[in-house]
């Protein structure tokens, strides 16, 4: 008797999972009241936000995905109000806001998307200080923050700078990645274009739910 293997649900060149919330401590507070693991203190985007990380694991294994924690950075001067990256400013509550993904060739991928119509915005600079004063640089796609496109992930890449992913961070096992979504066959498609292989099911509004082992079982972080 043949067995099958079921599906991946995540795909091979997940970066980071975005967790995003017009308040930066409530999110954290609200990742680790989900899964029993808090996040640790990542550090401050000139965009006016700050972060704090989770790293993956798969099958007990480290791999180059975490999940970041986003908000405001709450030692700064910009309120929620007035920040448009991941749809600070429109939440009222933290929740999964997008995901990214690490091509092996970010050029040639985005040029690809461009090609088939996917409006991943120009590839640009970013960076971010963390609490022990280094800086960390990377290259990513960024479309216009009222044009972004959420349910599509964006492109990174770290360049020289180590992943977070890999780095000392408390851990969470993830155990699939699901994106629900009006139209999945036209976002599988999409998604396609990019090479990216995940779970896309039929559901009333969009979402992206993070299956995840902490201490106390599985979970859903959506």
């Amino acid at each position: 008797m043949t067995t099958s293997t079921p599906p991946t649900t995540i795909p091979a060149d997940l970066d980071h999972v975005v967790y995003a919330g017009p308040d930066l401590a409530e999110a954290v507070d609200a990742v680790e009241r989900f899964t029993g693991v808090r996040a640790a203190p990542g550090g401050v985007h000139p965009t006016g936000t700050a972060n704090a990380l989770i790293a993956f694991t798969v099958d007990g294994e480290r791999v180059p995905h975490y999940l970041e924690v986003i908000g405001p950075d709450p030692d700064g001067d910009r309120p929620a109000s007035e920040i448009a990256t991941f749809a600070i400013r429109e939440r009222t509550v933290p929740a999964v806001a997008t995901f990214a993904v690490h091509p092996a060739d970010i050029e040639a991928t985005a040029e690809r998307a461009a090609a088939a119509g996917v409006d991943l915005g120009g590839i640009r600079p970013l960076s971010r200080r963390t609490p022990s004063g280094e800086l960390l640089q990377w290259r990513l796609t960024r479309g216009e923050p009222d044009r972004r496109d959420l349910t599509v992930p964006f492109l990174i890449d770290w360049g020289t700078t180590p992943q977070p992913g890999l780095g000392d961070l408390p851990t969470l096992e993830l155990l699939a990645l699901r994106v629900e979504h009006p139209d999945p066959e036209a976002l599988a498609a999409t998604y396609a274009v990019l090479g990216v292989a995940t779970e896309v099911v039929r559901a009333e509004a969009f979402a992206i739910v993070a299956t995840v082992q902490g201490p106390d079982g599985p979970v859903e972080l959506r």
